[in-house]
């Protein structure tokens, strides 16, 4: 069930997932253009089962609302620590993915005490030290033209490899089905966003919890050298590479993330199993 949260100028749509009181509870944050319900539900049930997780859109997305002041990524992090304190919750383990890893490094830099782990998939610092996408891949990323099942063949292409595609003859089986709606000039306003934020890179040292970062090997979007630009960042951080993965590698594996993320999140040693998927 959906609910809705008042925070600052909007309101924010979340929804929570396993028991109610019981552990830390996992804050989830979604990358740029997604929504909640396209975590893949292997990974949000897995994590589920001993502590709650809390799924949300982040502003102008899916069942949240919107307002005109500016986008940023910092504004996204008071977002996220805003609906923690709006459900009373002091400290949680925050994963993002992709934008959502600028994400919750933000809000690890800004609310420390609020970050109990911090996980971050497909994940870059940002700013000069980051490796960026080439033009190609970025334009297809903010082009919104044509029809749907173009715009979902450009998502395809931007999420997974091209051997991966050629494999799976129907890409949206590994999709939970999507019912909330995407404004595309909200979707713009976060496109700008990414372009502007400066990054954390020079701050990462600053963050102490424990932290792990996962990639796909073939991920392009987010080339998989920034896991490790990261992960020499933050002391004692686990980087994980998904071999053969792209920038969504936990679409094309979620068991085995499912796997890496609960055994962190329950503070065992992660180690990389050697192949793939």
């Amino acid at each position: 069930m959906i609910e809705r949260a008042s925070i600052d100028d909007i309101e924010i749509a979340y929804r929570i997932v396993g028991p109610s009181r019981d552990g830390v509870p996992v804050l989830m944050i979604m990358g740029y253009g997604g929504l909640m319900e396209m975590w893949p539900p292997t990974i949000v049930e897995t994590l589920a089962r001993t502590r709650p997780v809390i799924v949300f859109d982040n502003r102008g997305m899916g069942d949240s609302t919107s307002s005109d002041q500016d986008y940023s990524i910092a504004r996204f992090a008071a977002d996220a620590h805003a609906l923690l304190q709006a459900l009373d919750i002091d400290r949680a383990h925050v994963l993002g993915w992709s934008m959502g890893s600028y994400i919750a490094q933000e809000l690890a830099l800004a609310h420390p005490e609020t970050v109990e782990q911090l996980v971050l998939l497909s994940a870059s610092c940002g700013g000069a030290e980051a490796i960026w996408p080439d033009e190609a891949v970025w334009r297809r990323l903010v082009d919104m033209s044509g029809t749907l099942e173009e715009r979902i063949r450009r998502m395809f292409e931007n999420l997974f490899p091209p051997e991966w595609l050629q494999e799976t003859p129907d890409p949206m089986q590994v999709f939970p089905p999507i019912t909330a709606p995407i404004d595309d000039s909200n979707l713009l306003r976060q496109a700008d966003t990414l372009r502007a934020w400066p990054g954390v890179c020079p701050r990462l040292s600053e963050i102490a919890a424990p932290t792990l970062v996962m990639t796909g090997t073939e991920d392009v979007v987010i080339p998989p050298r920034n896991a490790w630009i990261i992960g020499e960042r933050i002391a004692g951080a686990s980087v994980i590479q998904i071999k053969g993965g792209g920038h969504g590698f936990f679409y094309q594996a979620p068991e085995q993330t499912a796997r890496y993320l609960a055994a962190f999140l329950d503070g065992e040693q992660v180690h990389p199993h050697p192949g793939g998927f």
